[in-house]
């Protein structure tokens, strides 16, 4: 009797716990959904549930004569994705490095990197926009790309090392005996055992830039370049442009291209993320 006893209250807390951390995850989120909805660009006013629901903000960000809200969208999605797919290309050359080849440095290499990731972007800002300045990057999308991809590298190398270290090295060992040369066995025998962590990776890279204020708002200038946080932070800080209500219809869309991607993920992310995690 004691044991079920136990055992309830465990699942009662248990449960308490989830409740607790949904209401807290999801609240927020209703809150900025039905802001959306509200009429008028104030949040004084503003309820979860409207009584008069329009769609007049979305109208408008939509509307090109009234918002950049597109040009910040398709940059938002250009430079995220350029990031996604160069960070996966040299995080996989990199971890396969790593990984698979003992070299003078091996071990340096990976203590620097651990070093590196614990240090954020955002706290050498102004090296980074020195020498953007430098290079003739300031304003532009290549060089916040450049950054992101570097930005990228450290930890997401450690992340897909750990994974690939529990690949067989007899798979490789097979394949030499076979005649296949390093690039062969990296592109047709590890990569296709890597789709997990590749996923992982693809997704982190993704979501980063897409969602990211600091760096964006130091290294771009011009409102045709901004991207969806910049862009978005213009229309509540300027002058007697506190849209309020604009931002936060901004803000769901925001959420549509994330969901996409992780859902077409979903699948490998449990594999890809304890595999990486457990193993270095």
């Amino acid at each position: 009797m004691d044991m079920k006893r136990q055992k309830l209250i465990r699942l009662t807390l248990s449960y308490a716990v989830i409740l607790v951390m949904t209401i807290i995850i999801v609240y927020p989120l209703l809150w900025v959904v039905g802001s959306s909805f509200n009429p008028g660009q104030s949040l004084s006013g503003s309820k979860m549930i409207p009584d008069n629901a329009t769609l007049a903000h979305y109208k408008k960000l939509f509307d090109t004569s009234q918002s950049d809200y597109l040009t910040w969208y398709w940059n938002s999605l250009k430079v995220s994705t350029l990031t996604m797919i160069f960070s996966v290309i040299l995080v996989s050359l990199t971890a396969y490095s790593f990984s698979r080849y003992r070299f003078v440095g091996r071990q340096n290499g990976l203590m620097t990197f651990l070093i590196l990731q614990m240090i954020p972007n955002f706290a050498a800002l102004i090296a980074i926009f020195i020498l953007a300045l430098l290079t003739g990057l300031v304003d532009t999308h290549l060089g916040l790309i450049l950054v992101y991809v570097g930005g990228a590298i450290p930890m997401n190398t450690w992340l897909m090392k750990g994974y690939l270290d529990t690949i067989p090295k007899e798979l490789d060992e097979s394949a030499k005996i076979d005649g296949a040369g390093h690039l062969r066995i990296f592109f047709q025998i590890v990569l296709p055992l890597a789709k997990p962590i590749i996923a992982v990776v693809a997704l982190f890279t993704f979501i980063g830039p897409f969602g990211d204020f600091i760096l964006a708002s130091v290294l771009l200038r011009s409102k045709e370049k901004y991207t969806l946080a910049v862009g978005l932070y213009d229309l509540v800080a300027k002058q007697f442009g506190s849209e309020f209500t604009t931002f936060a219809a901004g803000s769901v869309l925001i959420a549509v291209p994330i969901a996409i991607l992780f859902l077409s993920f979903q699948k490998y992310f449990v594999s890809g993320l304890t595999a990486g995690g457990t193993k270095g």
